[in-house]
């Protein structure tokens, strides 16, 4: 081991949905080398990925040229596959991929071994939330959740970011969207301090107090709002830029649902999963599960593990004047809509959902742009960029059931970088676009 090696990374730090130059120079040509890479997570977890790389004729390794040796954690060219393809050093440890502060940068160290033996390392840190931005909780008429503000002086486009069955406050996505430029509210409705525990009978009044809040006091620029959720939040977008189209300015649904679906996995148990999620004026919204002539949880309950939630709701759709009852009335969202869904989605047919939703736009005349990114190879979790994606079956946070959420870990890591750069994309075309009607 005789010649100097250098481990660079390029940059060493920038925001999470900025790939990195990796390289090593200063080793023996055609040279055998690991590299690991390390980042504690969540409650103090552990995350882990190793792979080996031949150096070329040069001595040097590009991770965003050369492909890891077989064996590795993962396989083909991928400058951030020491990332994703982490996983949690001891089984069965937490899931969660950020850290446990809000917007907290994740701090990664990368070793390089020759001959088995540490030789150098190096630093990664990938920011959630960009200099300058700020963060602070709102518990104002009722609400519960986060607004993340971007730098520099305003007024910003806003966006109103919403989590799935898991519930919560996706606090990470509010940090990045606010790194992006945008007025960002995480907004709890069920898991968050003071709210219910589940989904069930979920008061639409609700996200329309927020809407209206948005509005009156943060006056977006040009009064521009968007709706941005993933999985049952995905749902809900789509359902109230249906119903509150004069304050949506534009959708993003991730892995969403084209119709009105039951509590599920996320139910209060006293009312169980064929409950209704959501309420209006002290009214349910009907769900697809009600009086449906062939739906059936048989595919899910007694399906072999890991158990796919896909094939239940699948039975579901069987029933046209259920679905019809149930539909989305999409055609109402005054706004363009983007629908990021993957087709080998373990929770529910987001593929199908997506072309369900842009069939009935289409067929409307929708006057406003309409997309689907679809990635056959995905599953559910397609979520956020440049994070792990290995951990494909979990126990449901409010259910407790295991299933899959389906894909593979670089399908998904594919998806979830692409998504990211489409829902940016989509976005600041919708703002030029509101801007124009604004300022004609």
């Amino acid at each position: 081991m005789s010649t100097p090696a250098r481990l660079h990374i390029s940059p060493a730090e920038a925001l999470i949905d900025v790939p990195r130059q990796i390289q090593v120079q200063g080793l023996r040509p055609g040279e055998a080398i690991t590299l690991q890479s390390r980042t504690v997570r969540g409650p103090g977890v552990a995350w882990v990925a190793t792979a080996r790389y031949q150096a070329d004729a040069a001595g040097q390794v590009d991770l965003g040229r050369d492909a890891p040796l077989p064996g590795s954690a993962y396989e083909g060219v991928d400058p951030m596959g020491l990332i994703w393809a982490q996983a949690p050093e001891q089984p069965g440890a937490s899931r969660e991929v950020f850290g446990t502060e809000p917007g907290a940068a994740l701090h990664t160290r990368i070793t390089l071994l020759r001959e088995g033996q540490p030789a150098l390392e190096a630093s990664l840190v990938q920011q959630l939330a960009a200099p300058g931005v700020q963060r602070r909780e709102i518990r104002e008429q009722g609400l519960v959740g986060s607004l993340w503000t971007p730098a520099g002086p305003g007024p910003h486009p806003a966006v109103l970011v919403l989590n799935g069955s898991g519930g919560g406050i996706n606090e990470a996505r509010g940090a990045l969207y606010a790194s992006r430029g945008y007025t960002a509210l995480a907004l709890g409705y069920f898991k968050a301090p003071g709210l219910s525990d589940y989904i069930s009978n979920t008061p639409l009044e609700y996200f329309e107090t927020a809407l209206h809040w948005v509005h009156r006091t943060l006056q977006p620029a040009n009064g521009f709002v968007a709706l941005s959720g993933q999985s049952r939040g995905g749902e809900l977008v789509l359902l109230l830029g249906s119903m509150f189209p004069e304050l949506v300015s534009a959708v993003v649904g991730y892995v969403p649902s084209a119709v009105v679906n039951c509590a599920q996995n996320a139910c209060d148990p006293a009312l169980g999963r064929e409950g209704w999620a959501w309420l209006y004026q002290g009214r349910p919204i009907p769900h697809v599960w009600e009086n449906n002539r062939h739906a059936t949880w048989a595919p899910w309950d007694e399906g072999p593990e890991p158990r796919r939630h896909t094939n239940a709701l699948l039975t579901s759709l069987r029933d046209a004047e259920a679905v019809e009852r149930a539909r989305i009335r999409v055609e109402r969202i005054r706004g363009p809509v983007l629908l990021l869904t993957a087709g080998d989605d373990g929770s529910w047919p987001s593929s199908l959902y997506g072309r369900m939703v842009a069939e009935h736009l289409a067929q409307a005349g929708h006057p406003w742009p309409v997309q689907q990114l679809d990635w056959p190879g995905a599953g559910h979790s397609v979520l956020f960029p440049t994070v792990p994606t290995t951990q494909l079956v979990y126990a449901h946070p409010v259910s407790g059931r295991l299933s899959t959420t389906g894909g593979s870990p670089a399908a998904n890591a594919q998806a979830d970088q692409a998504s990211w750069a489409g829902v940016l994309a989509f976005l600041q075309q919708a703002v030029a676009a509101q801007a124009a009607h604004a300022h004609p």
